[in-house]
């Protein structure tokens, strides 16, 4: 198990430097009038090449990217061209609110979509029949109109919660779930949809499996069965779903950010790179290629944890 988790971590580690070093190479070498972006279009030519020049945008790139490795072994990820911010400290203020509705949209989707899952494959009938329904209405309705019906209903009808804003949870635990709830519910609807069939079909699979009724003819109790066996086998393909979902969540951030007005990491993505600030767009590419890294080993020890033949394999 120790020589699986550092292969890994070494294929991780690879992909991280692969994929940042493309996208610096992309983006330094793309010729962005970074300076002439900052001091706008009434600069003159001799201010737009002393600040180049400060920038240091006008070395060979291969100083530039060497600056920003050494850099990144000392925890500098650069700082914002236009905020004059570090980029980490930046990142580490925005993260929270991200991480806050993704990590409830997260545990949201995981215990409605098991539920809906496990008690669709061993129910069937009319509840198969309606999670079907809705796992369909689920795909093809969108999260814009579903987020504006549901700031309307719940924050500017019922006042239950804010409409905009985000409040940190070291302020106060009940004003950040009040603020993170409703942009949760948004992120989650689609992924409890997908991830409700996925282990509808996985528990169906294995229901029908020899061993189940091997298990059956020595009068194991079917609850013993469902949750000591099917469920365990059944993890796999359904954590593989839920951390591409997971991953997915970062991106789909984005727009839940804007229509809540919250200032997260997708936020902070997309100004970055609307803006061409390289340092925070470097900065963006590796804490979310680091993310897939994390998540994809994760979900590997979990399934080997539940599934012993993946374990062994």
């Amino acid at each position: 198990m120790i020589s699986f988790i550092l292969r890994r971590l070494g294929a991780g580690i690879i992909l991280i430097f692969v994929v940042t070093t493309i996208t610096f190479v992309l983006t330094y070498g793309a010729n962005i009038p970074v300076a002439r972006n900052i001091l706008g279009p009434s600069a003159t030519e001799a201010q737009v090449a002393a600040l180049t020049s400060q920038l240091g945008l006008d070395r060979p790139l291969i100083e530039q990217y060497g600056s920003w490795i050494s850099g990144l072994f000392q925890g500098d990820l650069g700082t914002s061209y236009f905020s004059s911010q570090p980029v980490a400290a930046a990142m580490g203020d925005r993260l929270p609110v991200t991480l806050s509705i993704v990590v409830l949209a997260s545990i949201l989707t995981l215990v409605i979509s098991t539920v809906l899952g496990v008690a669709s494959a061993v129910r069937g009938g009319a509840l198969d029949a309606a999670l079907q329904a809705i796992t369909v209405i689920a795909y093809v309705f969108p999260g814009l109109v579903l987020g504006i019906v549901l700031v309307y209903v719940f924050a500017i009808s019922l006042h239950w919660v804010p409409a905009i804003g985000f409040t940190p949870i070291e302020e106060s635990v009940s004003g950040w779930f009040a603020s993170s709830i409703l942009p949760a519910v948004v992120l989650a609807i689609g992924g409890i949809a997908a991830l409700a069939a996925q282990v509808r079909g996985s528990v169906i699979d294995e229901l029908g499996r020899d061993y189940v009724r091997t298990l059956r003819s020595r009068d194991v109790s079917e609850g013993s069965i469902l949750f000591k066996h099917v469920l365990r086998n059944a993890a796999g393909p359904a954590f593989t779903t839920f951390s591409l979902q997971f991953v997915s969540m970062f991106g789909a951030a984005l727009f839940i950010e804007r229509i809540f007005a919250l200032p997260g990491y997708g936020t902070y993505a997309f100004t970055s790179t609307i803006a061409g600030d390289l340092p925070a767009m470097l900065g963006v590419t590796l804490f979310g290629v680091g993310l897939v890294v994390v998540v994809n080993l994760l979900v590997d020890l979990a399934t080997g944890w539940l599934n012993p033949k993946a374990r062994i394999s």
